[in-house]
């Protein structure tokens, strides 16, 4: 599992470090009111102007950032759940947790689950003739969030997270990188894969489906609602924490001798 993971690992840092600067992303439905202090309406309209910056001088800019090195760890948790209104259910969920030692070795466990209730018999919100198309063609460098609705008093939320901190990764005993479920009649599914070229989670249900992808190759989250039915609950969520290193004390002065050395220098320029 450890040897399998590791290339999925290592490409996820480093697809997670180029999205770090998003540390939160939802679809929201309205936006809340201008603060008071925030508003313009008493201000003489400005003028916006631009000025051109080199490279050389942008190359000298320090601040915070998270950069590739920084990253020792990350443990991501996926769930997708989708409820009809029969009482049928379908729910898929992973957590891949990944750490990187001093030699620069990855060692990674995953859990996956995946499971399919029937429901009690009733009339499954389903409606065969709506139609929802075009959202698997989207692709975003990034979060890409896709809802699409054909139906009434649908509940459904797309919603990723990205939050640092220097706590260790600790590594959980793990089953199989995959696990798949289905009603008998296979109107239900639910699935969860991960594989050395990404994460997949797909709920299909007889009112839409629900998907989940991860393809760090191409620096990819996409999330996926399609709803063609009433009164469908549906969500996924992907929660992604990474590990930054833990810098001691000296290091700490020797970087800040340095930056002070190169602004010292950029000064005198």
């Amino acid at each position: 599992m450890k040897r399998h993971l590791s290339q999925l690992g290592l490409a996820l840092c480093a697809t997670m470090c180029g999205l770090s600067s998003g540390a939160f992303a939802a679809e929201i439905t309205g936006l809340p009111p201008v603060p008071e202090f925030l508003s313009t309406r008493n201000l003489a309209p400005q003028t916006l102007q631009v000025q051109a910056v080199d490279d050389d001088v942008l190359g000298q800019q320090t601040g915070k950032y998270a950069g590739g090195s920084m990253i020792s760890g990350f443990v991501l948790n996926l769930i997708s759940q989708w409820q009809l209104p029969n009482g049928a259910t379908a729910l898929a969920q992973g957590t891949l947790s990944a750490v990187q030692n001093a030699a620069g070795q990855i060692a990674a466990t995953v859990n996956t689950l995946a499971q399919v209730t029937n429901g009690n018999g009733g009339n499954n919100g389903a409606n065969p003739n709506a139609i929802t198309t075009g959202g698997q063609g989207i692709a975003v460098n990034g979060v890409s969030q896709v809802t699409q609705v054909a139906g009434n008093n649908n509940l459904g939320s797309n919603a990723a997270q990205i939050d640092f901190s220097n706590t260790p990764v600790v590594l959980a005993g793990g089953n199989a990188p995959s696990a798949a479920a289905a009603n008998s009649t296979g109107s239900i599914k639910a699935g969860i894969t991960f594989g050395s070229n990404g994460v997949t989670v797909a709920l299909q249900t007889p009112a839409g489906l629900a998907t989940q992808t991860i393809t760090p190759n191409n620096a990819q989250i996409a999330q996926l609602l399609q709803i063609t039915g009433n009164s469908q609950q549906v969500a996924n969520q992907l929660q992604l924490h990474l590990q930054t290193q833990q810098m001691s004390a000296a290091m700490v002065r020797q970087l800040g001798v340095l930056q002070g050395l190169q602004n010292s220098a950029s000064s005198r320029r």
